[in-house]
């Protein structure tokens, strides 16, 4: 077995590779940016080496001080997590002439898998379906433009060293494919220093669905099920889960076998994931092989009940696997949503900033990988993935109750996060019902992500929540004051909730047996609780059920989030509320006349000078945050009156860029 493991990444992927290392008795070596100092996975491991500044190509994508790193810290084996140099051949070359082992596969196979292109000759050469396109290296826009006329649109627009959704765009018409060109050409030579690009025809209403396989090198090539990974935004994975609703077992069956052809043909050793399309008929075809370990590994592990980066280490040591493809048995549901950093609510644009509150949820079924803690830092410079949050059920009803309930007990704060959105997709009605595609999000949610209403019976018990908080709250004002006892009855009082802009009657009354009943609108909620004031998640039992919701108060006024809804509330007395229709509101600034930046980031280029006329629809500017650009164009007819910020200037959020007139 290996004896000291140096992982070259950062954040969850390394927290998750140092617990499997520290569980066999391994020794650990963690590498780490400026930007990273403080970082958990530095803390984590047995020792920690400083690699450089916080941007990735003079820190964790430098072949040459992961090397050194190596040697300074006498670490016999580095594995690469995903992203960064995982999938990098001249990686894998400076390992192998500095005799460190590379927990990971061949050169051949890293190298040949890693190019769209290539692999997709080697995958039709191994008998796997591929889709139909244009497999050589793409010109320029016009080529770009004759190649997908002649495919037919629609078409994707694709990096051939991509990953992760960069350099990847979906073109309906010539415009949509000249800029998509152009787009994920500069993505592409940003994010992997390739701009090489190829084009294929896109399956409509397609199923991202993949399949783990694991070899070693004395011939045993498995597969170990399949993962759903429809549920995208961007092209960028949200929610995984394991197996897929869609597959039957002869589907499944086949997939899994071309895939152990595909990496039979490449001479496969260590861990791997060959993705396909597939079509509405179960019609399946080749996408990409990642030759590194996935994001998404959890769910596999949780059906499994294998440990991955175990078997990666076993193989990357000369050792065989234990088992045989029927050793394997999958059992049970797992799902798993990806936490990120970013703000649902403004087009899902990356925050940044410190973790000013973080408990994550725990219990039964619950598994959560992260790479965070309250009190650090959310870094503009990488992915702004917060955690992994992976629940498991008996069957998948199960696993998704368990994951609503998860994220309603996951508390974060200090910057945006998508958890309301997350929460939305495990309560939507074709989700549960399995009906998905890779278009989901953009077709459920076409104009992007609004807090979802809550249902009339949900709003009066959320209005019967707060009712019982502000009564806890006076009642401790009451007691701090010396005008209540402690075994003093309070009378029930009258109140009415301003909420969605109604305004609800409601009373409290205390039980002698214990809990309380808050009559809203003339129905009783019977609530138990020990909740107390300042906790930021309400648990507690209405009438026959429980329910756990996020709250955050300020006096009388309440904001509390449930299962991807928010509401706003405000408890007032009788008199109160009938003086509250004479106070003055302050009208909000008006900002219509100036572009904003609408996230943290670098200005890439700004399309436009003083003086010009600019129609909607038109590029104004466009600003590059965690790897991804992003284009801001008018939303009304105007003339610039003034560039307030340059070319290369990192902007902050809401930092002004252009004013009109």
């Amino acid at each position: 077995m290996l004896k000291k493991i140096l992982v070259a990444n950062r954040g969850e992927i390394a927290c998750r590779i140092f617990a499997t290392a520290k569980r066999l008795g391994i020794a650990t070596v963690a590498v780490y940016s400026d930007a990273d100092r403080d970082s958990l996975h530095v803390s984590m491991a047995d020792e920690a080496i400083p690699i450089g500044p916080a941007v990735a190509s003079e820190s964790y994508l430098n072949i040459e001080k992961i090397v050194r790193a190596c040697k300074e810290t006498g670490a016999d084996s580095v594995h690469p997590g995903y992203g960064f140099l995982s999938e990098n051949a001249q990686f894998r070359d400076a390992l192998d002439e500095a005799n460190i082992i590379f927990i990971g596969p061949e050169k051949l196979a890293i190298e040949s898998m890693g190019d769209k292109i290539t692999s997709k000759l080697i995958a039709e050469k191994a008998g796997v379906s591929v889709i139909p396109g244009f497999t050589d290296v793409v010109k320029d826009a016009d080529h770009a433009a004759n190649i997908s006329k002649d495919i037919g649109y629609p078409v994707m627009i694709k990096a051939s060293a991509g990953g992760g959704g960069k350099g990847m765009r979906v073109a309906r018409n010539e415009e949509e494919c000249r800029e998509g060109f152009k787009r994920a050409r500069n993505e592409a030579s940003s994010s992997f220093g390739d701009d090489r690009i190829f084009i294929e025809k896109f399956i409509e209403e397609p199923r991202h669905i993949e399949i783990q396989i694991i070899a070693d090198g004395s011939g045993n090539t498995i597969y170990l099920g399949e993962r759903e990974c429809s549920i995208q935004r961007r092209h960028q994975k949200v929610i995984e889960e394991a197996p897929s609703p869609f597959l039957d077992e002869e589907t499944r069956r086949a997939m899994g076998e071309q895939s152990c052809a595909l990496a039979r043909a490449v001479n496969y050793r260590s861990a791997g994931t060959v993705e396909f399309i597939v079509d509405i008929d179960r019609n399946f075809y080749f996408l990409e092989m990642n030759t590194r370990l996935q994001v998404e590994h959890p769910v596999t592990e949780l059906v499994s009940g294998l440990d991955i980066v175990e078997m990666m280490f076993v193989v990357a040591s000369g050792g065989e696997l234990s088992i045989r493809q029927e050793d394997i048995s999958l059992n049970g549901w797992a799902i798993e949503s990806r936490v990120y950093a970013e703000d649902p609510l403004r087009d899902f644009l990356p925050s940044t900033g410190r973790l000013t509150n973080y408990l994550e949820p725990t219990g039964e079924g619950v598994r959560v990988d992260s790479g965070v803690y309250e009190g650090g830092e959310v870094s503009i410079y990488y992915d702004p993935m917060i955690a992994k949050l992976v629940t498991f059920g008996e069957n998948r009803d199960q696993a998704i109750a368990s994951m609503s309930k998860a994220l309603d007990n996951y508390y974060i704060r200090g910057v945006n996060h998508n958890i309301s959105f997350l929460n939305s997709l495990m309560n939507h009605p074709r989700f549960l019902a399995g009906n998905l595609t890779t278009n989901f999000i953009s077709e459920e949610y076409p104009d992007g992500f609004s807090v979802d209403p809550m249902s009339p019976d949900d709003l009066m018990m959320m209005i019967a929540v707060v009712v019982l908080a502000n009564h806890f709250r006076l009642e401790r004002e009451a007691k701090l004051s010396g005008q209540l006892s402690e075994h003093q009855y309070r009378p029930p009082h009258d109140w009415v909730v301003v909420a969605g802009g109604e305004s609800t009657p409601a009373s409290i009354k205390a039980l002698e047996e214990g809990g309380h009943v808050i009559k809203v609108s003339g129905v009783d909620h019977h609530i138990t609780t020990d909740w107390k004031l300042g906790d930021p998640i309400f648990n507690a039992k209405i009438q026959d059920r429980f329910i756990c919701v996020q709250m955050e108060t300020n006096v009388n006024k309440y904001v509390l989030y449930y299962r991807g809804a928010k509401i706003s509330a405000e408890v007032l007395s009788k008199r109160a509320s009938e003086l509250s229709v004479h106070m003055l509101h302050k009208e909000p600034e008006d900002l219509s006349k100036f572009l904003l930046s609408p996230m943290p980031g670098l200005l890439v280029s700004i399309s436009v000078s003083e003086g010009d006329s600019v129609k909607v629809g038109d590029e104004l500017a466009v600003v590059e945050a965690m790897k991804m650009e992003n284009s801001l164009r008018a939303v009304q007819n105007g003339v610039v009156s003034a560039v307030r910020s340059a070319v290369g200037d990192s902007l902050a959020v809401d930092q002004v860029i252009l004013e009109f007139e």
